[in-house]
């Protein structure tokens, strides 16, 4: 963290130097470095907490183009962008369609959740399994759960890309109910709740068990649409055409 002190150095000196072109008393020069330090450090800590989000790609709440998102997702968008279900330990649910910005949605809020000091992390569901796979066979589960149960914000992508065995199912079941009513978790899924036995392998109790668990108090949002990425694709296909022409 040599970079950290040298960055506090640099304020130390500019500052002091400004205060004698100022003429500032002892007690001013002093107010006005812990000032800077404390500004410094908050600015640090958000850049820590963006690198230790793990986020694909940075995808920002202004970036949306709102009016092509699903009614759902417009109509709800508002409130959730206050981060209240954060100080409520509420779950929010993205589900439907491929392509309609659930990915995009769930990061923006897990930027702007970083941004106003949240501690987040962000995982697919299939990456979330393997490490509990991996810590179970390690017997390190237990850490991992205590690190998992801190985040402020949990957003886990891609619920429904793949199926699980009933040992994987039961395994994910566990992890996420560890943040039941304590934390929020941001879940991504391309299938709607009655298609979730798809998910589970046809186990009845746990189709049943999880969305009631996940749901509970939950922010729900249909995000059934038309693709981004078909659309996109479209203009792209129409663009060549033209040119072509």
């Amino acid at each position: 963290m040599n970079w950290i002190a040298s960055s506090l150095k640099m304020i130390f000196v500019l500052s002091v130097r400004e205060a004698a072109t100022a003429k500032s008393t002892h007690e001013q020069v002093i107010l006005e470095l812990l000032k800077k330090e404390q500004e410094f450090r908050a600015v640090n800590r958000k850049k820590v907490q963006m690198r230790n989000a793990s986020f694909p790609q940075l995808k920002y709440l202004q970036d949306l183009n709102r009016p092509e998102l699903p009614e759902d997702a417009i109509a709800k968008l508002p409130v959730l962008e206050t981060l209240d279900f954060i100080k409520a330990g509420s779950n929010v649910i993205l589900g439907g369609s491929p392509g309609t910005g659930k990915t995009h949605l769930a990061i923006g809020l897990g930027i702007k959740a970083c941004d106003q000091g949240h501690t987040v992390l962000f995982t697919t569901v299939s990456r979330l399994l393997t490490q509990i796979r991996e810590c179970h066979s390690g017997r390190t589960l237990r850490g991992l759960e205590k690190k998992f149960e801190k985040y402020d914000l949990v957003i886990c992508d891609e619920l429904g890309y793949i199926s699980f065995d009933k040992q994987g199912a039961e395994m994910l079941f566990g992890h996420l109910s560890l943040r039941t009513g304590i934390k929020s978790t941001i879940i991504t899924s391309n299938k709607s709740f009655e298609k979730w036995d798809d998910i589970f392998g046809k186990d009845a109790v746990l189709t049943a068990a999880l969305p009631d668990r996940l749901t509970h108090k939950a922010y729900l949002v249909n995000m059934n649409g038309k693709s981004y990425r078909m659309k996109e694709t479209k203009k792209l296909l129409s663009a060549q055409k033209s040119k072509a022409a």
